[in-house]
């Protein structure tokens, strides 16, 4: 979720308010064509007729309308299922169930916040901690969990205010601030040199770490796996960049304010998106490419009415300024950059850009696959993964000798 995303957020507001205000209007309307006068009783009477006429019509149009802005998401979800049963993808398998943890625990954060952070795996197996995308928390990785988690230590986290982890009391959700986090956790790799796996967000974290952090890397770091993520300010690597960067300024960041300001409402208008079915449509069109199970599109439509749009805002507002194009060349470690042919939300060229600028790093491009490519292509991007920390495993192995 990047900062364009703000304006699919108002739009599917928008719409869920203009279909309830539709429901509504058309009741009203209803309840004044029902209303009579008696001759006999000298009063008005409620006294609604059914049949082929005006008033049923407006009668049947509110139960509609209103029926689909509390259940339309039922209906949806329902569509779904049937029409992509039979989705051809050597990739499926239910995200929704996570794994056994192997523990937990909570990092205090010196502004207060808590981060929880689980494990998977055996304790002796190679490190890999992984950072989610924005506005998920860390059971985006549930399918790498059951894949990766046999042979590797996993670690995973939930970033300052998603998930199970608490807000800063500072209200600081710079990438740097998360770089810190990310550093925090890192310590709980017990002294092994740790491959570090970041999703959009979780990537730009990852560079701006390996920025604040350069002796880090060799010492602590083996290798980065970069997905879906961006050198820079993501507004300038979406599609349509000129326009959004031209808006940037004027329409998005006051958006982004006035959602905080506004946070409870828009919280309850997602809610009511995600129970139209408008939020499924949205996840299916805009993050996956086609060979996506249902399972899959509503697991990834059920976390942003779960999160707070304040801190989601804030987020936002703190990727408009990141850039760590100067980092990437220093970076001499490892690298696996994975990119989605057809992401429109960090176009590939991104990707490409951080794969040319990292010396020695290589590019696996997912196919067909947009922003959720990783969950679309979850075997493949695991399978990558692994082979990639096995790789950088050797490698280590090898200088000892």
């Amino acid at each position: 979720m990047i900062p364009t995303f703000i304006l699919t957020t108002w739009l599917s507001a928008l719409i869920s308010i203009s279909i309830i205000s539709g429901g509504v209007y058309l009741a009203h309307e209803w309840q004044q064509h029902s209303w009579g006068w008696d001759e006999r009783l000298q009063r008005s009477v409620f006294a609604p007729t059914f049949g082929w006429n005006q008033d049923t019509a407006l009668f049947a149009g509110a139960a509609l309308l209103l029926i689909v802005a509390l259940f339309g998401g039922a209906l949806v979800r329902a569509v779904l299922k049937r029409v992509m049963t039979g989705a051809k993808t050597s990739d499926q398998a239910s995200p929704l169930e996570s794994p056994h943890r192997a523990g937990q625990q909570t990092i205090k954060r010196p502004d207060g916040t808590e981060l929880h952070v689980e494990m998977y795996g055996p304790t002796i197996a190679v490190p890999i901690v992984l950072t989610h995308g924005w506005g998920l928390h860390s059971a985006e990785w549930n399918e790498a969990k059951r894949e990766l988690g046999g042979r590797f230590r996993l670690i995973t986290w939930d970033e300052p205010g998603l998930g199970r982890s608490t807000r800063p009391a500072n209200r600081d959700f710079s990438l740097e601030k998360m770089a810190h986090d990310l550093a925090a956790v890192l310590t709980l790799v017990q002294g092994k040199h740790a491959v570090l796996v970041g999703h959009s967000i979780g990537g730009m974290i990852i560079l701006t770490f390996c920025g604040l952090f350069p002796n880090a890397l060799q010492e602590r770091v083996a290798g980065l796996v970069l997905s879906h993520t961006t050198p820079r300010n993501p507004v300038r690597t979406t599609k349509g960049a000129a326009f959004f960067t031209a808006i940037e300024k004027p329409v998005l960041v006051p958006l982004l304010y006035l959602t905080i300001f506004l946070s409870p409402i828009v919280w309850l208008m997602n809610w009511l998106s995600y129970w139209n079915g408008t939020a499924h449509l949205i996840t299916k069109f805009g993050s996956f490419a086609g060979t996506e199970t249902w399972e899959q599109v509503e697991f990834a439509t059920q976390f942003q009415p779960k999160a707070s749009p304040a801190v989601l805002a804030r987020g936002m507002l703190g990727m408009m300024n990141y850039d760590a194009t100067a980092t990437l060349p220093g970076i001499k470690i490892p690298t696996l950059v994975v990119t989605g042919d057809k992401d429109t939300t960090t176009k590939p060229e991104a990707g490409e850009e951080i794969r040319a600028a990292i010396p020695g790093a290589s590019l696996l491009t997912l196919r067909p696959a947009k922003h959720l490519g990783l969950i679309e292509h979850h075997r493949t991007f695991a399978g990558a993964v692994a082979k990639f920390a096995d790789g950088v495993e050797a490698t280590k192995v090898a200088e000892v000798l």
